[in-house]
Formats: structure tokens, C-alpha cells, sequence
């Protein structure tokens, strides 16, 4: 049995996701980077929030730590009850691949690869029937307004319908969160409230959103706003 986190039945939880006295330190030739020191807070279930700071904050560090994509220091992450900083790597993959949508500032699409084959990737490894994958695909394409592209290759798309692809893709495999590190960074104010609405919606879908940017009209729209300035929350931030 696999110690990946499962699915809560309490939809209200409101410490879905627990960081405790997280720190994560990075050695360089030049000296150790202190990107997390003592970082707590609680995530609820079905809540997105706002994580600003400026570059070198330490808000992509820690959605990495959350998504399993890196492993603190010190400290601890909590999801569904379950410590992930604890997990063995085959669970740890797992719990990104079944868990976690990723959504980066730079899309990270396959060049070679349509939209509707760029959505398909996170399903490929995953035991269902080919006919559910494509259900999934064009559910996740249909959500977020791009099946008009669906074989178009990301160089033929404008920016934000390249973002647009990269959140299908992370919601294809149905996670029950979303990640997104600076998801309008590169984008023009109007396809940037485009993006934010999008993970609005996501949220109003029950899934519990987490989006780090610097962007002050992005993070104006979050019901929520967590600080971040060298590490560290801003004082009365949890």
C-alpha cells in the first residue's frame, strides 16, 4: 500500500496543508543560501492564497517544498495528514503525480508536441483506459477555453494560450492541488487577469489553490495574501 497521501472525506479541513518551522538552505561555492527560515502556516481545504514577495523571497522554494519537488532542511510538510518530507521517492512521485497540477511562469511546453499532447503527458504513465485519458483531455482543454488549439504546437500560440495549455496540463490528472509559481509573470495585464481568473474558477471547483508571483494585480484578487521578504513571513502572517 502506498504511504501517499489520500483524498480527505472532511471537505472543510482547515489545516490541509500544515508547514511547520520550515528551512531550507541551498550550499553555493560563495556560501549557504538561507531561502526558508522557519516558515509556518496552514493551507485549508478548497482555499487558495496569495504568496508575494519579490525575487529571492523564498515563495518558489516553498511551493516546491509543498509539491514535493524539493525536501526541506528543517521542518516539516503536512498534506492530508501525512508528512511528505518523510516519504520514500517512489511516494514522494507519486504523491506529485496524483496530488499536485504544476504551473510555472514559463509554460514549459514541448516544442514538438500539440496542445492536446502537451495536456496528455501527466496521463501517460497512469494505469486507465486510453478512452478515460482522452476524456480527461478534453475536459481539462474545454475548462480552460483552448480546445479551439487542441492541434496547434505551442510556437503557433500566443502567450497566454500557452499558459492557458500549461494549466490544463496540470489539471488533467484531477490533483487536488494546484501550484502555481508566477503563472502571469510573463504575460500582458489583460492575459494575466485572464490566468487569474482561470485559477479562480479552478478553486471554485473545490481544489485548493496556491499561486506565488510578485505581481501586484494578480495578488489584489486573492482572498487571501501571505507575505514573504527574505525568507521569512512578514510579521502577523500564517
Amino acid at each position: 500500500m502506498s504511504d501517499a497521501p489520500s483524498r480527505s472525506s472532511d471537505d472543510h479541513d482547515p489545516s490541509y496543508i500544515q508547514v511547520h518551522e520550515l528551512s531550507k538552505i541551498y550550499s553555493r561555492t560563495d556560501g549557504a543560501v538561507h531561502a526558508l527560515q522557519g516558515v509556518t502556516l496552514t493551507v485549508a481545504r478548497g482555499e487558495i492564497v496569495g504568496l508575494m514577495g519579490p525575487s529571492g523571497s523564498g515563495k518558489s522554494t516553498l511551493l516546491n517544498l509543498i509539491g514535493g519537488l524539493d525536501r526541506p532542511t528543517e521542518g516539516r510538510v503536512v498534506v492530508e495528514a501525512t508528512d511528505i518530507s518523510k516519504l520514500s521517492a517512489d511516494s514522494l512521485a507519486l504523491y506529485r503525480r496524483e496530488k499536485v497540477g504544476f504551473v510555472f511562469q514559463d509554460a514549459r511546453l514541448i516544442p514538438a508536441l500539440t496542445v492536446y499532447e502537451n495536456v496528455m503527458l501527466p496521463l501517460v504513465p497512469m494505469q486507465m483506459p486510453d478512452d478515460e485519458k482522452r476524456s480527461r483531455v478534453e475536459m481539462s482543454l474545454e475548462e480552460c477555453n483552448i480546445t479551439h488549439r487542441a492541434q496547434h504546437l505551442p510556437g503557433e500560440l500566443s502567450g497566454g494560450e500557452q499558459q492557458r495549455t500549461a494549466v490544463a496540463r496540470a489539471m488533467v490528472n484531477d490533483p487536488h492541488i494546484i501550484l502555481a509559481d508566477e503563472p502571469t509573470g510573463e504575460l500582458d495585464p489583460e492575459n494575466a487577469a485572464r490566468i487569474v481568473d482561470l485559477l479562480r474558477q479552478i478553486n471554485r471547483d473545490g481544489r485548493t489553490v496556491l499561486v506565488a508571483s510578485h505581481d501586484a494585480n494578480a495578488m489584489a484578487q486573492m482572498p487571501r495574501l501571505i507575505k514573504i521578504r527574505e525568507g521569512q513571513l512578514e510579521d502577523g502572517q500564517a
